[in-house]
């Protein structure tokens, strides 16, 4: 066997449309997907059964060549676009001097210069320490740890409609049990969940919605044993839900009197994804803690716990790490995504998805009754599908438009507890072109219902 490395695979460029050229799934998807079954166990579910050969920027092709435009970026993960540029390059180079070392062992640079950039990034101008792992679940399991050190108490407040994992931790701390947690019990314990501010649905202001949330804190556990919340500041899987004004500031202020750690799970929300670096800035909130994952990584596993200096420094040498938490190919591409953040100015962009997608399905609710509601910020909007004349989940209208949009080469989405919202992930990159082509079809599925 030669030692020589072959040379690189030269790939022609991907046009930047949707494509169907087959049905969906195409023959080769099928037969992919029977070898999958012989091998791979049903729950690990498939939202599509179509397998992607080539991804880049927002447009995947799938083995049998069809394109379609990604309005799901890997459940919110490429933010900045598939396969980018600068992302690869820096995987390459990276991959080249060190792929491992482990940094409680044998530390480097690129962990040290990813949490100065969180950082610097992440709000509040405190002193800050950030610890990295691999995925969000594991960073929210760390920064409950953390929380339980810091104040000596147990309890974990979590809120309605909220997702944070797949571990035994953050099972305990969704609100949707199927099918995350199904079965697969007993979950972790002390978890005291609130209901939350869902404006379209409670007509509850922030302060009423606050002052609910509030009473049934003090009323199941009450302040004395309850160690953090967690909040997401919009929330993902539970149907991308923005809160009424001034809710989460008065969950803070009620942290900050009571040495309750205020948590904001940006898994999801962070990295340039809403028109800020992180959704928090757009309430004017500053978290005790953070996690972060999903976009800051470009594709790459990498997540993180940033926090205040003094709740990090609470926890004893050797209680934090693990193997593989910020490796150093992971810890390049997070480098190289927030470079491009601030090359191409992506907050902007962001901006600029927000008008052009909400705008366009704000001018679609108006002729399709069925769209109760239009929500999100930035790249991260929903539109939550009712019954025309209620507000009674329309679930069976959000499977049909998932389906009618894969078959015309549109990628989406479904969210929401009651499975009747359709939620929009583009990257912030996404030309405005293919946002109006996709929007086309998505009012071509409604139209047919």
């Amino acid at each position: 066997m030669s030692d020589t490395l072959t040379s690189p695979v030269i790939v022609a460029p991907i046009a930047k449309e949707r494509r169907v050229v087959t049905a969906i799934p195409g023959p080769l998807s099928v037969a992919m997907h029977e070898r999958r079954k012989q091998v791979i166990p049903p729950g690990v579910g498939a939202a599509l059964p179509v397998y992607i050969d080539r991804a880049h920027g927002s447009i995947m092709v799938d083995i049998d060549g069809n394109q379609f435009i990604d309005l799901a970026a890997g459940i919110g993960v490429n933010t900045i676009g598939s396969t980018n540029d600068a992302v690869v390059a820096a995987i390459a180079a990276q991959a080249a001097n060190v792929i491992h070392t482990c940094f409680t062992v044998t530390p480097y640079e690129g962990y040290i210069r990813v949490a100065e950039i969180l950082v610097e990034r992440t709000p509040g101008t405190h002193a800050k320490r950030v610890m990295l792992s691999n995925s969000g679940a594991e960073a929210v399991e760390n920064a409950v740890k953390i929380a339980r050190k810091y104040t000596g108490k147990n309890g974990v407040g979590v809120l309605d409609h909220a997702y944070h994992g797949r571990t035994n931790l953050t099972m305990a701390m969704n609100f949707k049990n199927a099918p995350y947690g199904t079965g697969f019990g007993p979950l972790g314990a002390s978890v005291f969940r609130a209901p939350s501010s869902y404006p379209y649905q409670d007509g509850l202001s922030g302060e009423e919605a606050a002052k609910r949330t509030i009473s049934y804190w003090e009323k199941t556990v009450g302040t004395a044993d309850l160690a953090c919340i967690f909040v997401e500041p919009i929330q993902g899987e539970g149907g991308f839900m923005v809160p009424a004004d001034g809710y989460l500031n008065k969950l803070q202020e009620w942290c900050t009197a009571n040495n309750i750690v205020f948590i904001a799970d940006e898994v999801q929300s962070g990295v340039a994804r809403t028109g800020h670096y992180f959704a928090s800035e757009s309430f004017g909130l500053v978290p005790d803690m953070m996690t972060v994952a999903k976009g800051m990584g470009g594709g790459m596993p990498i997540a993180a716990v940033v926090g205040r200096a003094d709740i990090m420094d609470a926890t004893h040498v050797g209680g934090l790490g693990g193997t593989f938490g910020g490796n150093p190919v992971s810890c390049a591409a997070s480098i190289a995504v927030f470079d491009e953040i601030e090359k191409d100015n992506l907050i902007g962009e962001a901006q600029r998805v927000e008008k052009v997608l909400k705008g366009g399905l704000i001018a679609m609710q108006a002729k399709r009754p069925v769209i109760g509601d239009v929500r999100g910020k930035g790249a991260m909007i929903a539109i939550e599908l009712v019954h025309p004349g209620t507000k009674d989940p329309y679930a069976e209208a959000v499977t049909h438009v998932v389906n009618y949009a894969a078959q015309h080469g549109v990628l989406l989405l479904s969210a929401g507890t009651y499975g009747n919202v359709l939620r929009f992930l583009p990257s912030v990159k996404i030309s405005d072109a293919l946002i109006v082509d996709s929007l086309s079809v998505i009012d071509d599925a409604l139209a047919s219902l």
